[in-house]
């Protein structure tokens, strides 16, 4: 169930419009089918020793966690797969970006089979961190103690800052701070570049990294600086084909004045965007396929010969699952500041709805999503349904899509408006299950208005058959 194919971006609270900070990642798989839940974990206190059943990890987890929202993987059979949420301490973590760390790195410190991986992350980190830093320090230093058997990237956030954490060889890891004033992109390749190792408040670290490099003789910098991109990541073609245009399509989006090549591993980790990032526009680029450029696969708008259209990995493709946008709000009170922005389905076709993540129980569609394909009684199922009907006839339909997306956009923005207005004067109980019983509306209108939709859509199909036959149609 391994994953390899996500794309995530961060936002620091400058660099957005309304200064909320942001993390957001395409959870995409290696096939077309991964059914996806939505849930909120309850507070309660954990003693248990902990064992993964993707890998055998296995640790004694005790303490008192948190409540927190997760996406986690229907059948559990294989992992629980938590993958982003947000806790109660409105802390947001996403788990994970799979990178990979070259052949030299691993010759000194080789993965840890049974270590750590991306099945378990969320689950061992969340419920137990207040702030976005304590979550780096908690999961780097389990890292260290019980080692990992995965390259990864990881994003924390809170309501003040956005941190990327990446994790090298077995126990190696950096984590950096995103700028206020920036955003990164963070497709399946390592990111961060320099490190400082005297600037405590931008980035953190494994104890012994430095002298780990060193005494291996793994830093080829010439003038003594410590990138660790350089260091532990690959770097080769298939990046450049794979990964690196997607950091080049995000880039382009938010800095369009400046030019780069789409397979250049040399763009920054992060810049500060030409004009203020909202939520509409990290939805409009985790659901791209580099529209507007001859790269676009799905040929719209585009002159891009059918090599090029296929040339670089799209971000929107058939593997995509759930997308979170997970957002932390501070023109509004603690209590009501936190949403997750979720997206299931091919992301092209589906809308982001937002929930808010103070909560005590999810839209009962986003918990259901089994191997019988439903889309009455699952979210998963309805927009993977969607995405079976508008796949075939994509240039006949897109127009009606956007269209539907579009609305279902406006709509959202405006559930939070009136949303925040109603909340901002509740308190604890009585705003947990308003929160809850708003969500359960937002779902159920954005449900309706995709079941419109397909109907429309399959209406069109059923009446524009190419096997149909008139009398007289043979003369």
């Amino acid at each position: 169930m391994k994953k390899d194919n996500c794309t995530a971006m961060l936002v620091g609270k400058d660099a957005s419009i309304d200064g909320s900070t942001m993390i957001a990642r395409d959870e995409d798989g290696y096939g077309g089918i991964n059914e996806k839940l939505f849930v909120v974990n309850k507070a309660r206190h954990y003693d248990e020793d902990y064992v993964s059943k993707y890998n055998g990890f296995k640790m004694h987890l005790e303490g008192d966690g948190c409540k927190w929202t997760a996406a986690p993987t229907a059948d559990g059979s294989e992992g629980r797969w938590d993958e982003q949420g947000i806790n109660e301490y409105n802390v947001a973590m996403s788990a994970t970006e799979t990178e990979a760390t070259n052949a030299r790195c691993l010759g000194h410190d080789p993965l840890v089979e049974d270590g750590i991986n991306e099945d378990s992350m969320v689950y061992i980190t969340l419920p137990f961190v207040k702030t976005a830093r304590e979550g780096v320090l908690r999961l780097g230093r389990l890292i260290e103690k019980y080692g990992t058997g995965e390259t990864n990237g990881i994003a924390f956030s809170d309501n003040k800052e956005v941190w990327y954490l990446e994790t090298g060889a077995g126990h190696q890891w950096v984590a950096a701070r995103v700028p206020d004033d920036s955003y990164a992109i963070c497709p399946n390749i390592m990111v961060i570049q320099h490190v400082d190792f005297d600037d405590p408040d931008n980035f953190m670290y494994s104890e012994g990294i430095q002298e780990f490099v060193e005494k291996n003789h793994l830093n080829n910098s010439t003038d003594g600086s410590f990138s660790f991109r350089d260091i532990f990541g690959t770097k080769d073609e298939a990046d450049a084909f794979y990964n690196t245009p997607r950091t080049w399509y995000g880039q382009k989006l938010f800095n369009p004045s400046i030019e780069q090549d789409p397979t250049s591993q040399e763009m920054p980790f992060t810049r500060v965007p030409e004009k203020k990032i909202g939520v509409e526009d990290v939805q409009k680029f985790l659901s791209s396929h580099y529209n507007g450029t001859p790269y676009d696969p799905m040929d719209t708008f585009s002159s891009g010969t059918e090599k090029e259209q296929k040339m670089f990995r799209s971000i929107a493709l058939d593997r995509n699952q759930e997308s979170s946008i997970l957002q932390i709000r501070n023109d509004v009170p603690a209590k009501m500041a936190a949403i997750q922005w979720i997206n299931m389905g091919f992301y092209a076709y589906s809308p982001y709805v937002p929930f808010y993540t103070n909560i005590e129980d999810t839209p009962l569609n986003y918990k259901v999503a089994d191997h019988m394909v439903d889309p009455d009684s699952s979210a998963y199922w309805l927009y993977k349904t969607l995405q079976v009907i508008v796949e075939p006839r994509y240039h006949q339909y897109i127009y009606e899509v956007n269209a539907y997306r579009d609305d279902c956009q406006s709509y959202a923005i405006s559930r939070v408006d009136a949303i925040d207005e109603k909340a901002k004067d509740l308190e604890d109980t009585e705003l947990i299950k308003y929160l809850t019983n708003a969500n359960d509306e937002t779902a159920g209108v954005i449900t309706k208005k995709t079941k419109k939709l397909m109907s429309d859509l399959v209406r069109q199909a059923l009446n524009s058959s190419k096997y149909q036959f008139e009398r007289g149609d043979n003369l």
